[in-house]
């Protein structure tokens, strides 16, 4: 937890000592990484090879109460009754003679030191950014940061975010509804298509981000000009709102000159639309990281905050 490129070595080592490769992931259900989740991990990586087989089980059968010889014991009973008779067990762990013993296998090791590929599933979780080269890309948009750039209009969040997706060298996802609409004339389903665009722009977007992920607008916001402009927020935004988690809220201030460009139509409404922005994050206790002052200040508090997480994901 998580697929690591030791965990990859290992299995093209295997398949290249065998004609069918089982590669065997447990689960439980309070694993710090979704079991699902792993396992797609671990298909998709190796769906080219029809001779690597992903097989997923419940570990609902071990005891780690036991000595080592006891729980490998437990184990190859269960792999004995889950598996085809095994001829080969490959591991780069100091248990797999005995339990290639007990199902009367050999055991082919591989790095047990840790030298040709020095980390560990657990570092990666501790500190991923430090050992992101170890990470497959599959794997990556788990760990990155989530930036939501948040609040009314013309307060300086698009041009933020696009500048500093540049000074980080990573992605930004834009106001995709200004990609879908060219006014504030629009019906539930127009809002609808821009809420799951917004949503699918963030998913696509987290397979090329480079650590972190700038986000100009969330369903939040779609939501709260969902409201303004028809009086109803449907449902399924809720729920899209959902599927995004982000690691950080930056609340945009009005204190900057209000411009407009054509869409925005309302600079009269400001201090109100401020007041709905928060109390929509307060709802869901969110509590964001305020941004405001000219445009240096905003750029030098977002991206004190960001040094600060990506220093601390990495130590």
């Amino acid at each position: 937890m998580p697929l690591h490129a030791g965990h990859i070595a290992l299995i093209e080592f295997g398949r290249q000592h065998c004609d069918e490769l089982i590669v065997s992931m447990s689960y439980t259900p309070v694993d710090p990484i979704n079991g699902t989740l792993r396992f797609g991990w671990i298909r998709e990586i190796f769906q080219p090879d029809p001779g690597i087989i992903p097989a997923i089980s419940l570990d609902d059968f071990d005891n780690n109460r036991l000595p080592t010889y006891q729980r490998t014991k437990i184990w190859a009973d269960f792999l004995k009754k889950r598996f085809p008779p095994i001829d080969l067990l490959f591991s780069s762990e100091a248990y797999g003679d005995s339990l290639a013993g007990h199902l009367g296998a050999r055991h082919l090791p591989f790095d047990l030191t840790r030298n040709r590929i020095p980390v560990s599933a657990s570092a990666i979780r501790t500190h991923p950014f430090q050992n992101w080269a170890f990470i497959p890309k599959i794997v990556r948009p788990y760990f990155v940061k989530k930036i939501c750039f948040y609040g009314p209009e013309s307060t300086g969040k698009s041009t933020l975010a696009r500048h500093l997706a540049e000074v980080y060298h990573t992605e930004v996802v834009p106001e995709v509804a200004r990609e879908l609409i060219t006014s504030n004339e629009f019906s539930v389903d127009d809002i609808i298509r821009i809420g799951q665009a917004q949503t699918d722009r963030v998913k696509e977007k987290l397979k090329t981000a480079n650590q972190i992920l700038f986000c100009d607008s969330d369903l939040i916001t779609t939501q709260i000009y969902s409201k303004k402009y028809l009086g109803v927020a449907p449902k399924i935004l809720m729920r899209l709102e959902r599927e995004i988690q982000y690691d950080l809220h930056f609340l945009f201030d009005i204190d900057v000159p209000w411009i407009s460009d054509g869409l925005r139509d309302l600079g009269s409404q400001r201090r109100e639309m401020m007041n709905v922005f928060e109390a929509e994050l307060a709802e869901r206790n969110i509590q964001p990281i305020l941004v405001r002052g000219n445009w240096e200040e905003r750029e030098r508090i977002v991206r004190k905050e960001i040094d600060f997480l990506l220093t601390s994901a990495r130590k």
